[in-house]
């Protein structure tokens, strides 16, 4: 019997959280890790108590908004910001952590990432948004991409 690598488990469960997800568009799922213990889990959705995208529909599907655009018109907030949030509800520390997430962070929740002291983030898809991978590393965050 074959282990999975401590990246491979993280990135399977980030995969089951994602199945939480309320986005008509992109189903993601993160989770914050350090010293091998999860800290919080996100998923991509709206916020709490809002009735969610596949409830109502979404807006910027509505208006032909292209993915990784326009961010501000979205309905859910992002599985990444969603994990860092339930963190600092629950006065769970952050720092040093890392974050697994089913798809590449975007800009936003790059800077969010690198502010939260996260130190290192694994994860697998791509997103259109080059400008977040920069930030990252010039933050000196450590970047993994896993297929």
């Amino acid at each position: 019997m074959s282990r999975p690598s401590w990246d491979e488990y993280f990135m399977e469960i980030a995969h089951v959280v994602k199945k939480r997800s309320t986005c008509l568009r992109r189903q993601v799922g993160a989770v914050i890790v350090k010293e091998r213990q999860i800290l919080s889990t996100g998923y991509n959705g709206a916020p709490r108590g809002l009735l969610h995208c596949i409830d109502i529909g979404c807006q910027r599907e509505k208006l032909g908004i292209p993915s990784g655009e326009r961010h501000e018109l979205c309905r859910a907030t992002h599985a990444e910001q969603n994990a860092i949030v339930q963190a600092a509800y629950s006065g769970i520390s952050i720092k040093d952590a890392t974050i697994y997430c089913t798809t590449m962070p975007c800009i936003l929740c790059s800077k969010m990432i690198i502010n939260a002291g996260i130190k290192r983030v694994v994860f697998e898809g791509s997103y259109p948004d080059g400008m977040s991978l920069d930030i990252l590393r010039e933050a000196g965050v450590e970047i993994n991409k896993v297929d």
